[in-house]
């Protein structure tokens, strides 16, 4: 599959290491020299030095080739443009990166008149995961699969004497559930029944979601089952703001407090129920006088990841039950699970994983990226010709980075052990360590070419469903 990315940001860098890493033919474009110079460092991909949005660049780089066309430059409309043209020129499908409310009230005619197959918001993305986290009275999840029939969650052990030096095959309540990663200084590890849990590890915990929440109520893990009536955001923000509608629609009474007094004025405009006030968030007594020691979550989400891990260190230490704060920078991973706050969210992981799920096609349902991208959890539908159907997975011989955490048949949900079987139809959630896709792909085959090649190379038959 041949795929160009325009934009080499946070996002961009992120998609061509990922697609790089699946054996994707990657181009990545963007007109900064010092930006490309950067990514040469760090990625062995191909890269030009020019503007997306010029035609004669597209023309250049042959275009029509292309299987698909990422626009994930800073511009909305740039990005739409882009995709545009690129459609017209002959890419086959195209996403585009548009984070402007008032573009989204025009989601679908853009879609539609601009050619752009996908349209891809990582500020209404990560406004909606935190969300659900506040209006869910269950522990955070890092993903959620079979419409919610399956969770997996992740959480710190510290010095929780029920965990530490205990073998998996000691620890009580992980009945019907499955450990499929442990991460340790920054690093995965796929246990096993003899590993043994060291202080300060993060333990991924997947299984049904009832008992899913009966492992969190157990060893009183991270949020609780109060409800959140109260919720101070800051920074106001596109994120802020669809998360104070969101949250203000379920009648939790939202404070935003922004220090850009033309964000304060659009803020008020167009929120209503929803108290804004012009004031630095960082100011101690400003908090306080908003009451913030009566707040039930606070949410940072400022353009500063420092910013947004600081405070909500800060409301942790006022009492304030879930905090949450806004990271989109990678190498924050290995030291935020030794943070005491509730969540750290990453936009440009959920971003990733959306676009990942569209790319690989309609029998992948999902897809959540873990630390940064060093594992994965796809959910995949499998269909009648794939050679592991009707087999015990014992007889699988699955790599050492591959897990497969539950099956769905018939709605029913079964966290397997070597002697179950994958029937046709059957949905299936997969833990890969990112090292070990290619064995994933070369795993789940169909016919001459596979599942994954017909994934990788779904451009072939552009009338694919991606709505599973």
């Amino acid at each position: 599959m041949k795929v160009m990315i325009v934009g080499a940001g946070k996002l961009g860098v992120r998609l061509a290491g990922i697609m790089n890493h699946e054996n994707m033919d990657v181009t990545l474009v963007d007109e900064n020299q010092l930006v490309i110079d950067n990514v040469n460092e760090h990625l062995d991909v191909m890269t030009v030095v020019a503007s997306g949005i010029n035609v004669s660049t597209l023309k250049d780089l042959n275009i029509e080739k292309f299987d698909i066309l990422v626009a994930s430059t800073e511009s909305d409309s740039t990005n739409s443009i882009i995709c545009t043209f690129a459609k017209k020129l002959g890419c086959k499908q195209t996403i585009a990166r548009i984070r402007d409310p008032e573009y989204m009230e025009q989601l679908d005619f853009v879609r539609d008149e601009l050619g752009i197959d996908l349209i891809i918001n990582p500020d209404l993305a990560t406004a909606n995961t935190i969300a659900k986290y506040l209006l869910k009275n269950v522990v955070f999840y890092s993903g959620e699969f079979a419409s919610g029939k399956v969770k997996m969650i992740d959480f710190c052990v510290g010095n929780l004497h029920n965990f530490v030096g205990k073998k998996l095959s000691e620890i009580q309540g992980l009945d019907n559930l499955l450990i499929t990663a442990v991460s340790r200084q920054g690093n995965l590890i796929i246990p096993n029944g003899f590993t043994v849990i060291e202080p300060d590890d993060v333990i991924y915990v997947l299984g049904v979601s009832e008992h899913i929440e009966k492992l969190s109520k157990l060893y009183k893990l991270r949020g609780t089952e109060k409800r959140v009536e109260n919720a101070l955001i800051l920074g106001g923000g596109n994120v802020g703001y669809y998360l104070a509608k969101e949250l203000a629609k379920s009648k939790v009474r939202v404070t935003i407090i922004e220090q850009n007094i033309k964000k304060v004025k659009r803020l008020a405009e167009s929120l209503d129920h929803v108290l804004v006030i012009d004031g630095d968030g960082t100011d101690i007594t400003l908090l306080e006088e908003e009451n913030i020691q009566n707040m039930d979550a606070f949410v940072g989400v400022t353009g500063f990841d420092e910013q947004n891990l600081l405070m909500a260190l800060m409301a942790k230490q006022f009492g304030v039950n879930k905090t949450i704060a806004k990271v989109s920078r990678q190498n924050y991973t290995k030291i935020i699970d030794k943070l005491d706050i509730d969540v750290a969210i990453n936009p440009v992981n959920i971003t990733a994983s959306n676009i990942l799920k569209f790319v690989r096609g309609g029998k992948v349902a999902s897809v959540s990226l873990l630390l940064g991208g060093n594992g994965e959890v796809t959910e995949i539908i499998a269909t009648a010709d794939m050679p592991y159907i009707d087999k015990p997975i014992y007889k699988l011989n699955l790599p050492k980075g591959l897990i497969i955490g539950a099956i769905i048949h018939d709605g029913e949900v079964v966290i397997p052990n070597g002697n179950s079987i994958i029937r046709a139809n059957d949905r299936i959630v997969v833990f890969t360590l990112s090292e070990d896709i290619e064995s994933l792909k070369s795993l789940f085959k169909r016919g001459k070419g596979g599942l994954f090649s017909e994934l990788w190379n779904r451009s072939k038959n552009p009338g694919f469903d991606t709505d599973n």
